[in-house]
């Protein structure tokens, strides 16, 4: 009866326009937004206002029907549009016709260092939402990786707030212009998902403004996101979802953010905050976030009847709420309103094949003793393919990122594709993971027969690899709790399920071994030593599998490089070396500071098992010296270094060159060196590029805690330039008079 009854007033407002009773200007797509919004600010009740600011089913919030303003409709990404579930229940609601493209995990995104990358993802993830009409993308995420445990890291964009910053622009804007606004998510602090609803950081203001907020600003400012999440933590003793701090004092006064601030599910917890904090849209309240769920309490939300009690008591302004519904009101007109706004697209091939591109940029060659890859065919007749990793579905569970996906290529498939009939393929799986019963909100858990112990499977895939010329190993991690996924941090740094023991004992059975770990987190690896090959695959999504086989066999060159520092222990990563993570379980204190990642290695003089920045590839690359166009600059000037690198290999490749900035004193602690550029170059065998970096006053500055501004001081630094943080090639000094 709603339904027909809000038609019919949409029927009789239409009459009214082709009538000429009314002209409304808000639908005249040819007039300034900003008077679009103030015209149908002016036509909306004290109750359609306050409607607008909270949630009417699990993803969407209502229009004004009577004035023909449609609804928002979000869609969970950022890896894929998610399948369509019930009005209030987080279960896929059964259609048909909502099997998406997955794309890689987004620190598989970092991992490729290319912004090509990045807009080719965003515009390709764009299409696909627009196509299933959703008007916001809640994503990307831009978290910092500050400990390798925290569950959701797969998510983010690694651990340096520079790459982060340049990666996420991209993206953004290739979204929106497919009329979908891009929602950045978690602001801000959200790095860990042990105790994340309540846990209280405690950053001191340099590490917030160097390192934690840098991508926000980014994804702001250059990004021009129209929409950002709040965190579930709490800063300053305030849950981030109504920060007075975060979003009133910095995102939407120093930042002159203009889009829509929209609360994580079930991130709101007080009426009085959210109305005067900066929050503009309620959504999940009463729910966990993933699963838990009080049905149909919509008009409860603490911005919807009680929001309204306040106004007509006269508790709360109505200016403060008008400032909600100009926001809304502009995402709208962004967005579904939008003159010409593209179609989209759905599931398609070149979904899918841009995908794979991705994954393949994103991959990293580890190690590679003695060229165990690619795979030599001529010498290589027999290949054992051994672990769960080869065949398990990776694109289900891990929380709002799982997906039900169009089809998804496995690491075996792809191998016997790509390797047709070079060669015989023996598999053995070697381990398995704990077997499920539980429902993913997805669709159901995939289940991996297994009807033996595990010293069986062990002995099993011995047995296998002894019989190959090859020994192929997928391990890593996978979207199981206490892995890779929201809500639960991992436990420990090394392997699951056994898998330690079943590589040294595979080490042991063929030296001829290659580990490949598909993971959205750093592991230890104990075994090293006796493994010549190991390979980074991340969570590679719908045409994973083709991807992996590619670099492995040679078709593709490897070029990935890692966006966060591999510790040897987790007692080398700076969160659990200073005793900060993971709190009392009411705060949890940042003491490392500045010193996160490749930072924190630096300072203490730790050798990483893989250092931020590396990864190795099938050519090989020469740096020449740096020069410069001047020695002594002043704030108002620029610097420009130029450097010559050269493929000195015999395939094909691409390098990423890797510029740091140190500065040699300043009257504040600093890191010794911080990524300041990069550049991603494509180089024939024996051909050679000169590569140019220029630099401002802005990649020399650091944050002033006791002015509370940026500051560049006077005097003499030094760049770097290398193929990773610690693999430096060159270095010159320069002064800022």
């Amino acid at each position: 009866m709603k339904i027909k009854f809000c038609f019919f007033l949409n029927l009789l407002f239409l009459h009214s326009i082709l009538c000429g009773q009314v002209q409304p200007i808000y639908l005249d797509q040819d007039k300034p937004l900003e008077e679009r919004v103030e015209d149908a600010l002016s036509r909306m009740t004290l109750p359609e206002k306050v409607a607008m600011c909270h949630a009417q089913s699990k993803f969407s919030s209502p229009g004004v029907p009577r004035l023909g303003i449609p609804e928002i409709w979000t869609s969970d990404g950022p890896h894929g549009i998610r399948a369509e579930v019930f009005w209030d229940e987080w279960y896929n609601a059964g259609w048909t016709n909502d099997s998406c493209i997955a794309f890689p995990a987004l620190t598989c995104l970092a991992a490729t260092w290319n912004l090509e990358m990045s807009a080719l993802y965003g515009k390709s993830i764009g299409e696909e939402a627009r196509y299933r009409n959703k008007n916001v993308l809640l994503g990307p995420g831009v978290n910092i990786y500050r400990t390798p445990l925290n569950g959701r890291n797969f998510e983010y964009m690694g651990e340096d707030p520079y790459l982060a910053s340049a990666m996420v622009v991209p993206y953004i804007q290739e979204v929106q212009k497919n009329g979908v606004a891009a929602c950045v998510k978690h602001f801000a602090l959200n790095n860990q998902e042990k105790d994340r609803g309540h846990i209280n950081v405690q950053v001191d203001d340099r590490a917030l403004h160097e390192i934690y907020l840098p991508p926000f600003k980014a994804a702001i400012q250059k990004g021009k996101a129209w929409a950002i999440m709040g965190a579930y933590n709490q800063y300053k003793n305030q849950h981030c979802c109504h920060n007075q701090y975060l979003l009133k004092d910095i995102l939407k006064e120093k930042w002159l953010f203009d889009g829509v601030v929209i609360s994580d599910w079930g991130g709101v917890h007080d009426t009085h905050q959210a109305i005067e904090n900066g929050l503009d849209m309620e959504f999940g309240t009463w729910t966990d976030g993933m699963q838990e769920n009080i049905k149909n309490a919509y008009d409860l939300y603490y911005l919807a009847r009680p929001y309204l009690q306040a106004l007509q008591s006269g508790e709360s302004k109505e200016e403060i709420l008008n400032d909600k519904v100009r926001r809304i009101l502009r995402l709208i007109f962004r967005t579904t309103m939008a003159p010409n706004r593209p179609w989209g697209s759905f599931g398609t091939t070149e979904h899918a094949q841009a995908g794979r591109q991705i994954a393949e940029e994103g991959i990293v060659l580890l190690k590679n003793d003695n060229s165990l890859l690619p795979i030599d065919f001529s010498t290589v007749r027999k290949i054992a393919v051994i672990g769960e990793n080869a065949i398990k579905q990776m694109t289900i569970g891990g929380g709002s990122s799982s997906l039900k996906v169009k089809y998804e290529i496995s690491p075996l498939q792809g191998l016997q594709k790509q390797i047709g009939n070079q060669a015989e393929i023996l598999y053995s799986l070697g381990y398995a993971s704990p077997q499920k019963s539980s429902k993913d909100p997805m669709g159901e858990i995939q289940q991996i027969g297994v009807h033996a112990s595990r010293e069986e499977l062990r002995q099993q895939a011995i047995e296998t690899a002894q019989k190959a010329d090859l020994v192929l190993f997928f391990g890593g991690l996978n979207k199981n709790s206490f892995q890779d996924s929201e809500g639960r941090d991992r436990q420990s740094l090394s392997l699951p399920y056994g898998q330690d023991t079943l590589i040294a004992e595979l080490a042991k059975a063929n030296p001829h071994l290659a580990v490949i770990l598909i993971s959205g987190n750093a592991v230890a690896m104990p075994w090293i030593e006796t493994v010549p090959a190991i390979v980074q695959a991340w969570y590679g999504g719908t045409e994973a599998g083709n991807a992996i086989a590619a670099i492995l066999t040679g078709e593709v060159n490897p070029s990935g490089k890692l966006p966060f520092t591999f510790p040897v222990r987790l007692e080398d990563n700076a969160a659990h070396a200073c005793g900060g993570y993971p709190g009392d379980g009411k705060n949890v204190e940042y003491k490392e500071s500045l010193f996160v990642g490749y930072r924190y290695a630096d300072k203490q003089k730790l050798s990483p098992l893989f250092p931020f920045g590396h990864g190795l590839s099938y050519t090989t690359f020469s740096y020449g010296k740096i020069t410069a166009d001047k020695k002594i600059i002043r704030p108002d000037e620029k610097i420009t270094f130029s450097i010559q690198i050269k493929n000195t290999g015999l395939r094909a490749g691409s390098e990423i060159v890797q510029l740091y900035i140190s500065d040699k004193k300043s009257s504040l602690p600093r890191p010794i060196k911080e990524l300041k550029g990069f550049q991603k170059i494509y180089l024939q065998p024996g051909e050679e590029q000169i590569l140019q970096f220029t630099i401002d006053k802005e990649a020399l500055c650091f944050y002033d805690d006791i002015q509370q501004k940026w500051i560049t001081e006077p005097g003499k630094f030094e760049v770097l330039i290398g193929a990773s943080s610690t693999n430096i090639k060159d270095r010159l000094t320069f002064e800022l008079k």
